[in-house]
């Protein structure tokens, strides 16, 4: 009791003074809900209260009806509180039902509905982060409680409530202006990767440099020889290694396994042609699997098992990994030194692309110096392009809608969609001269870092709205929002009135009890 006070004279020193200040906990009148004793999936003439729960509080969903036995009820004049979970702190206004045991009905006896509601509001962050419990969360009673309600004089409230709304209102249309503009930059970032593989970003720097250009076929012809001799070369390196294995009598480790060499997909049909859009002078469409080297999945099944991951060692890259075509680590989430030796096959080298093969479509990233060596995780797999051929082309290609959708549509699984190697090697991809390459990835570079620049302003703004909202409720609760008008009764006659209405309620159930005993 005398904490509470404390705080009120702390509290009062920073309000108008024909406000009054007490504690929520002396306040307000408040009840967890119960589980019912028994619940029906459909209502009739005795199952007539539906079961609030969280789901039903906050998207209305109505899923069981009780008949009200071991209930708590709850109306729409209160206020609901998620107690557990996640969500804790989330209040939101009441409806009629049985009170689920995760909410707290919340009442302000006498207080202009939408003013209590946005005081709660304004408390919600600082009671989600600061719930309770090491399993599920659960708000704080001490922390709730304790907060200094600041109780404005009745006809205050609702002014104080009208200029929040209309602010909120101001706030709420600038907010749906930043996310149109954050929609149609993401469409733009498409419009760009679509240009850039029609050839369009690069129309003028070709028409200046044709000379230096191969045609499509010549590009081709050198692209599939490349291929060959990458394979051969890796055959030799096979050979040698796979001799000082044998020499060695095994010792030296596992088994060399011998390269696989890549099918080569003959040319696009005139049917798939049909369906791709048209591509300019010097520029032809081939499946990706003609222009790599290898493409390799993750480890999976028995290689990997869950006593493998460490922390701090050697980072693995899932696609939860891959972020805006950049690569995240999980430093918690690694692998040893010496797994890796043994997991050598799925070892990424710089200039990789490693592409997310479950979930989300297109989500890749280029390997740089600094991912070298990292493992490709369970969930992904790395394609190796051709050395005469720009990565970062081909992980633009792979990240664009076209491709996006084509994986999407191609890929398999019910709940989540799965990638694997042979749907990527049939993709078709736009080839230009490897000099075009480079001037393709660099306009898309200052394209989209100008597209990055204004997202981040949009995120940044985005932010502050929140900032903007909550510095509106402080103001609203400190009695700086509005003006005080004289005429007002103060906040003391209220608090007064609610304590004599209090009081009657109470003799009158003291009498009901007498009553009853007498009766009995």
């Amino acid at each position: 009791m005398r904490r509470w006070r404390h705080k009120m004279t702390e509290a009062t020193e920073n309000v108008p003074t024909s406000w009054a200040v007490v504690p929520l906990g002396q306040f307000v009148e408040n009840e967890k809900g119960k589980k019912p004793i028994r619940q029906k999936d459909v209502p009739d003439e005795k199952y007539i209260y539906p079961y609030v729960d969280i789901e039903a509080f906050e998207e209305g969903n109505l899923k069981s009806w009780t008949d009200g036995e071991g209930c708590r009820l709850c109306s729409e004049d209160d206020f609901l509180m998620v107690w557990d979970g996640s969500r804790s702190g989330l209040v939101g206004k009441g409806m009629n039902g049985a009170l689920g045991s995760t909410l707290v009905r919340i009442n302000f006896p006498q207080i202009e509905n939408n003013y209590a509601f946005y005081f709660l509001q304004s408390k919600y962050l600082e009671i989600n982060t600061r719930a309770k419990g090491s399993g599920t969360p659960h708000v704080d009673p001490d922390l709730l409680w304790n907060y200094k309600f600041p109780i404005a004089p009745r006809n205050e409230q609702s002014r104080i409530v009208a200029k929040i709304e209309e602010l909120f209102s101001e706030l709420d249309k600038g907010i749906e202006s930043l996310k149109a503009a954050q929609k149609q930059l993401k469409v733009y970032r498409q419009a760009v990767l679509k240009h850039a593989f029609e050839g369009k970003l690069t129309a003028q720097w070709r028409e200046e440099n044709k000379g230096k250009l191969e045609t499509a076929e010549k590009l081709l012809a050198r692209i599939q020889k490349e291929r060959e001799d990458r394979y051969l070369q890796q055959l030799e390196d096979w050979e040698k290694d796979y001799k000082k294995w044998e020499v060695g009598g095994g010792k030296d480790g596992k088994k060399p396994s011998k390269p696989a060499k890549l099918k080569y997909y003959s040319d696009l049909s005139l049917e798939d042609k049909a369906s791709l859009p048209k591509l300019p002078e010097y520029w032809v469409w081939a499946f990706l699997n003609n222009v790599v080297e290898r493409i390799q999945i993750g480890p999976f099944g028995s290689l990997l098992h869950k006593e493998d991951y460490v922390r701090h060692q050697v980072p693995l890259v899932n696609p939860s990994h891959i972020k805006n075509m950049v690569i995240v680590p999980d430093l918690n989430l690694t692998v040893s030194k010496e797994k890796i030796k043994e997991l050598k096959k799925y070892v990424m080298d710089t200039g990789d692309i490693v592409v997310g093969r479950r979930g989300e479509m297109g989500r890749c990233a280029v390997v740089s110096n600094n991912e070298k060596g990292w493992l490709c995780g369970t969930g992904s797999l790395f394609v190796r392009v051709l050395p005469s051929l720009n990565p970062a082309f081909f992980c633009y290609i792979l990240g664009s809608r076209r491709v996006r959708d084509f994986l999407s549509d191609s890929s398999i699984g019910t709940t989540m969609q799965n990638l694997n190697q042979k749907i990527l090697q049939i993709v078709p991809v736009p080839l230009c001269d490897p000099l075009e390459q480079i001037e393709v990835v660099n306009e898309i570079t200052k394209q989209l870092s100008i597209i990055d620049v204004q997202e981040k302003d949009i995120e940044y703004n985005l932010g502050r709205t929140e900032t903007l909202r909550q510095s509106i409720l402080k103001k609203a609760f400190s009695g700086q929002l509005i003006e005080q008008d004289p005429n007002d009764e103060p906040a003391s006659v209220l608090l007064e009135r609610i304590k004599a209405e209090k009081a009657q309620q109470l003799s009158k159930k003291k009498t009901a009890r007498k009553r009853k005993a007498v009766t009995a």
